[in-house]
C-alpha cells in the first residue's frame, strides 16, 4: 500500500509508504488520500487527521512520469485526483495535522498550507519550485502562503523556488515546531490525542469559525491558478524543464519569453 491508513483512538493517520521513488505521489495515491479524508468528515470515530511521511522524506511531490501521463485531465471538466485531494484537505471538518520529516517538494508543501497544525523534523526542507519548472504557483498558494508568512517571504520562496529548511519555516512561522527526527511522530501523535480528547463539536466549530471567511476565496483562487497551470504544462518553458529533469541537465530558459 502506497498510502497507509489507520485509526486508532481517534486519530486517523495517513502515512506516503513509497520510500522507493521518494514518495513521490501518484493519481492512485492522490485518490487515496481523497477517499480517507472526505470518509473522515462522516465518520464518528475520526477526531482528528494526522498525515505524515518517513523519517528521510515526507514527499518528493509528484511523481513526474504519472503525472505527466495524467496531465491532461487536469484541463477537463471531472475533477482529477490531485483536485479531489486538495478539495478534501481544504474542506476537511476535522482538524489536519502534518508531520513532516525530510523534503517536502511542491506539493508536499502546497499540501502544508491547507493543515491546521505542522510540526517539523530538524531535517525537513520545503520548497515550492513551480517557477523554475515554467509553472506557476497551484491550490491557491498564491494566496495562502503570503497570509501566513508575508508578501515579501511568500514572494522569494514562490519566485525564485529556492527550498527553506525547518528553522527558517520556524521563524517564517510556517510551522509550529521543530523537533528531533525521533520526537517528531511521536510529539505529533501527542498532540492528535490531545484533539481527540476534547468535545468533538467544539473542535469542528472552532475550526469552522477560524476558516468562515477563506473557503470560497481559496476555492476560487484554486480553481484560477489550475486553470493557469494546466495551460503552462503545455508551453516551451515547461517542456524544457521536464525534459532537462528527465535527461538530468540544468534547463535552458534563454530562449523563451
Amino acid at each position: 500500500m502506497e498510502i497507509l491508513s489507520h485509526i486508532t483512538d481517534g486519530i486517523l493517520t495517513l502515512n506516503f509508504n513509497r520510500p522507493e521513488k521518494k514518495n513521490a505521489i501518484t493519481f492512485g495515491m492522490y485518490q487515496a488520500l481523497a477517499d480517507a479524508i472526505n470518509g473522515a468528515n462522516d465518520d464518528k470515530q475520526v477526531k482528528v487527521i494526522l498525515i505524515t511521511g518517513k523519517p528521510e522524506i515526507f514527499t518528493a511531490g509528484n511523481d513526474l512520469e504519472d503525472f505527466m501521463k495524467h496531465a491532461g485531465s487536469l484541463a477537463s471538466s471531472e475533477m482529477p485526483p490531485v483536485y479531489q485531494f486538495m478539495h478534501a484537505l481544504n474542506n476537511a471538518s476535522k482538524p489536519v495535522i502534518a508531520a513532516v520529516a525530510g523534503a517536502a517538494v511542491g506539493i508536499g508543501t502546497t499540501m502544508l498550507m491547507h493543515c491546521d497544525l505542522i510540526y517539523a523534523a530538524e531535517n525537513a526542507k520545503f520548497s515550492l519550485p513551480f517557477a523554475q519548472l515554467g509553472l506557476c504557483p497551484e491550490f491557491a498558494s498564491s494566496m495562502v502562503f503570503q497570509q501566513i508568512v508575508g508578501y515579501q517571504r511568500a514572494a522569494e520562496k514562490l519566485l525564485l523556488g529556492e527550498a527553506f529548511l525547518a528553522q527558517e519555516a520556524l521563524t517564517m512561522g510556517f510551522v509550529n515546531r521543530v523537533l528531533s527526527v525521533e520526537e517528531l511522530l511521536p510529539y505529533a501523535q501527542q498532540q492528535a490525542a490531545k484533539i481527540a480528547a476534547l468535545p468533538a463539536k467544539s473542535i469542528r466549530l472552532t475550526k469552522s469559525l477560524m476558516k468562515a471567511s477563506q473557503p470560497q476565496a481559496i476555492v476560487a483562487k484554486m480553481n484560477e491558478e489550475n486553470t493557469h497551470f494546466a495551460s503552462m504544462l503545455n508551453e516551451p518553458a515547461a517542456r524544457e524543464a521536464m525534459m532537462a529533469f528527465f535527461q538530468k541537465r540544468k534547463p535552458d530558459f534563454t530562449q523563451f519569453d
